[in-house]
């Protein structure tokens, strides 16, 4: 299998009349946010496969209609419905999902810094990560085996993060990797400036992916 995996920052090599030739063999797209749904919607259009997306804590115009409780902030009042529709992607954000034989799990957001909508404190983004576990027991017992990918758009505490307080990572996202093992974690927020910059790390059975800008990514399918 080949995903696609994108955050942050549209990639001139992506948003190109030459996509399909450059990416017509990925089975999956996957987006750890802050992207424009536009940009979404272009790979999706362009590329005709499924893409999967998480909301990080910018281009967050179309949050209210995937999160009811955010619909009544002043700010967002001018955004219209219509905006959010015929972009053909799926949100995985606070849920899981199954994609062909692949189980994942995403959730959106970073750490609280401002009390801005799209941001979260460690315990609120750990209730979130609990709500999941029902569904995961179910693959677990369904399938053998919890997850093969989870996405969010923050790094894990200590992993591709940084010590300003945007940029800190999730602790509860440790025990979560430690917890239920997910294959691969994909997340965003951290931009890569060094090209001598770790993007790739393992921690426990995990393989922690920053996917700042485009990362492809490679492995066979599962059995089941």
């Amino acid at each position: 299998m080949k995903i696609l995996c994108i955050s942050d920052q549209i990639d001139p090599l992506i948003y190109s009349v030459n996509i399909k030739e450059r990416y017509h063999d990925v089975d999956l797209v996957i987006s750890a946010g802050d992207l424009p749904m536009e940009y979404l919607e272009f790979i999706v259009s362009s590329l005709n496969k499924p893409l999967l997306f998480v909301f990080g804590n910018h281009n967050l115009g179309a949050l209210p209609y995937y999160h009811k409780q955010w619909r009544d902030n002043a700010d967002l009042q001018s955004i219209s419905e219509e905006n959010t529709e015929g972009y053909g992607s799926t949100y995985i954000g606070f849920t899981t999902y199954r994609e062909g034989k692949l189980l994942l799990a995403g959730v959106s957001g970073s750490i609280r810094y401002n009390n801005d909508i799209g941001q979260y404190t460690e315990f609120q983004m750990l209730c979130r990560l609990l709500a999941l576990i029902p569904r995961l027991i179910y693959n677990k017992l369904r399938y053998g085996r919890y997850l093969d990918v989870f996405v969010a758009h923050a790094a894990p505490f200590g992993i591709h993060d940084r010590k300003d307080p945007c940029h800190i990572g999730f602790k509860c996202f440790l025990w979560f990797m430690k917890k239920f093992t997910p294959r691969y974690f994909l997340h965003g927020h951290i931009h890569l400036y060094d090209l001598q910059t770790p993007r790739v790390t393992a921690y426990e059975k995990t393989m922690v992916i920053n996917v700042f800008s485009h990362y492809l990514l490679e492995f066979e399918n599962p059995a089941r």
